[in-house]
């Protein structure tokens, strides 16, 4: 398989070439990294969330945008299929990187992550990448500076001049997309942290709505998550059986059928006390190969309604 970060890199190149028309904006730091505006001070929009996704899941998944329904009103969704879960969707996508310099707090994604490879997830696969330049998209309502890129830089063994930062806000349309992209990886990496090998998982597909853009940054984590956790569908093609497949939508959980604000409100909006296992999809059926199908959890229209607003 070909660099995470190089494919990842190509996608880039893309969204440098078309910034305005995906409503987005680039400029070069001090130290030469490359910062990607998709939606703090920029615009950003349906397109720009999309080429994101794809960034993050390092072109190994078919990223697009389909119209739906939610409680009867028409709802933008997004749709995700990968025949590469564990690479596209854990080494890449997962935003597993937490960044935190000099006051600068971001979540971070992408394939720069396969490059540092200290996550867990990374030994379960046997996967480290090795390239000269580093993706790490960051969602963070600020844009990141120079201690950020070389923050970025040190632990991916690159030079600061060969990072590249798309960074968004969750409070943008870019944000509610790129976030409605996550379904699948959210099972995948359930999956996995059941103990299931995530090499089995041979295909992954997934529909979520696109939240509404609130105007703050707590009601937008709040909506996107729900959006995932009582909205979203995922289909999983497997090569082995496992005895706990029906552990991993998030009906699963204790918490569901509360919105994720409560939740959030319940700890303080510390995410440390949160068990990972209530960022979930509703829905998943699980396909074995030459065995049984998996039909699992359920969607909540009326909770994603009334988190929407509608």
């Amino acid at each position: 398989m070909e660099s995470l970060n190089r494919m990842a890199l190509e996608l880039v190149d893309e969204a440098l070439e078309f910034t305005d028309e995906l409503a987005i904006d680039a400029f070069e730091l001090d130290n030469g990294a490359t910062v990607l505006d998709f939606g703090v001070e920029a615009t950003g929009g349906v397109e720009a969330g999309l080429l994101l996704a794809e960034i993050q899941s390092a072109g190994l998944a078919t990223v697009a945008s389909t119209l739906d329904a939610v409680a009867g009103a028409p709802r933008t969704h997004v749709e995700v299929t990968t025949d590469h879960p564990a690479l596209a969707l854990l080494c890449a996508q997962k935003a597993g990187w937490e960044v935190s310099v000099e006051g600068y707090e971001a979540l971070g994604s992408g394939p720069a992550r396969a490059l540092v490879a200290e996550e867990e997830v990374f030994a379960r696969i046997g996967y480290a990448d090795a390239f000269e330049f580093a993706v790490l998209a960051l969602e963070s309502d600020d844009l990141p500076d120079e201690a950020v890129a070389e923050h970025v830089a040190d632990l991916a063994g690159v030079d600061p001049g060969s990072v590249f930062l798309p960074t968004y806000a969750t409070a943008g349309l870019t944000g509610s997309v790129a976030t409605a992209a996550r379904g699948a990886e959210l099972a995948a990496f359930r999956l996995s942290e059941l103990g299931y090998d995530p090499l089995d998982v041979l295909s992954a597909t997934a529909s979520v709505p696109v939240a509404p853009v609130p105007g703050d940054e707590a009601t937008a984590m709040a909506r996107t998550n729900d959006a995932i956790a009582y909205g979203g569908r995922v289909h999983l093609t497997v090569d082995a059986p496992f005895a706990r497949f029906d552990e991993v939508p998030s009906t699963a959980r204790e918490e569901y059928g509360r919105p994720f604000v409560d939740v959030f409100d319940d700890a303080d909006w510390e995410f440390e006390g949160i068990p990972e296992s209530v960022f979930a999809p509703a829905q998943v059926t699980v396909d074995v190969v030459g065995g049984d199908v998996h039909s699992l959890g359920e969607t909540d229209e009326r909770l994603v309604a009334e988190s929407f607003g509608l």
